[in-house]
């Protein structure tokens, strides 16, 4: 597979690569993360490679980020036109300021005109919820991102880190209402975070949006650099922001991957990457790097194919536990629906209750 090798995200029709490139690493406002130069190189490599996918945020680097994509692309108006460019609001720049943040129409349009500023463009491809706004009304978000599509001054809609059921909930309305969809969902996924398989990934799927994971290499955890061999040399600053070292359980998690890695002959970032690309319902996968030597380790994820079994053994390391009632619908119900047979290719068995009591009334 190559970044040219696009595909739809949800249901739109909005074409991208199978690798946006994630630009929370451009700038070294926060004390980390790539320089200007650095990160205007990492994206002519990515559009070079044939990607054209690109996601930033307000927040990022307090809207460095914003600034250096705008500065690569300003006076390439074609390139940047064959770029999909997104960007979040939600995130408050203005200290003091109620109405600097979050999801109401004030502070949306008043972020979106800053992203477009910054950014140095005429309109954001998708403009991103980066977060749930309790205090806004989600008909007011929904009407006033509908707006800034009639405008023009964005393309499409998506969500980021959104419970499900407001997420449904926002779907509904928005379909109900004759608004612009949402028609992607950016959630943390990974070997190491694979909860959202309970509600989040089945949701986005069942109401047409493409999901694309963030962090699918848990900060850096599923690297390669860990290991409990060298748990006491973790970066300090690192763990830090990710409010600590790998657990126990993780380096079960990471050792296995490690292991698959080796018997690859490719890197561990390479192998987390393949397994985030091959689960059902990802479209597009958010990578970053700091460095380009980091970045190009895993654009090789695209080269790598999993075997059934080393998937399985990645699947059981890692098996998370769901919230009520995931487990119990999975497991539990097509015992209880189909009685021992096979629906949609998926074999079931006969409960317990059933056994030698069939249909005796």
């Amino acid at each position: 597979m190559s970044l040219d090798s696009f595909v739809t995200l949800g249901r739109s029709g909005l074409r991208v690569s199978p690798f946006c490139l994630g630009a929370m690493t451009f700038g070294e406002d926060h004390g980390w993360g790539a320089t200007a130069a650095e990160s205007e190189a990492m994206i002519a490599e990515y559009l070079d490679r044939g990607g054209n996918f690109i996601d930033t945020a307000n927040i990022y680097t307090n809207g460095h980020s914003e600034k250096i994509i705008g500065d690569f692309f300003a006076g390439q108006n074609a390139r940047r036109d064959r770029t999909v460019i997104g960007t979040k609001f939600f995130c408050n720049l203005h200290e003091g300021d109620p109405n600097g943040g979050g999801g109401g129409r004030k502070a949306m349009i008043h972020q979106c005109e800053d992203s477009l500023r910054r950014l140095q463009t005429d309109y954001i491809d998708i403009y991103w919820l980066h977060n749930w706004d309790r205090t806004a009304p989600i008909e007011e978000t929904l009407r006033a991102l509908d707006d800034l599509v009639t405008a023009g001054k964005i393309r499409y809609i998506g969500f980021s880190d959104i419970p499900a059921w407001k997420a449904a909930e926002a779907q509904t309305v928005a379909h109900f209402r004759g608004w612009s969809p949402v028609i992607a969902m950016q959630l943390e996924y990974s070997l190491l975070e694979r909860t959202v398989e309970g509600e989040l990934i089945p949701m986005a799927q069942e109401l047409g949006m493409g999901v694309m994971p963030w962090s699918p290499l848990k900060g850096g955890f599923l690297s390669g650099k860990y290991s409990r061999k060298n748990a006491d040399s973790v970066d300090s600053k690192r763990a830090a922001l990710m409010g600590g070292g790998p657990s126990e359980a993780d380096y079960d998690v990471i050792e296995a991957v490690n292991a698959v890695a080796a018997d690859q002959d490719v890197s561990p970032a390479s192998v987390a990457l393949a397994w985030v690309r091959s689960r059902q319902g990802v479209t597009s996968t958010l990578i970053g790097a700091r460095r380009m030597e980091q970045f190009r380790e895993n654009l090789a994820a695209l080269d790598v194919t999993l075997t059934p079994a080393q998937i399985a053994s990645l699947d059981e390391v890692s098996e998370p536990a769901l919230n009520f009632p995931a487990h119990y619908n999975t497991h539990l119900a097509p015992t209880l629906a189909f009685a021992g047979a096979t629906v949609d290719g998926q074999p079931s068995e006969v409960s317990p209750l059933l056994k030698g009591n069939s249909a005796r009334y």
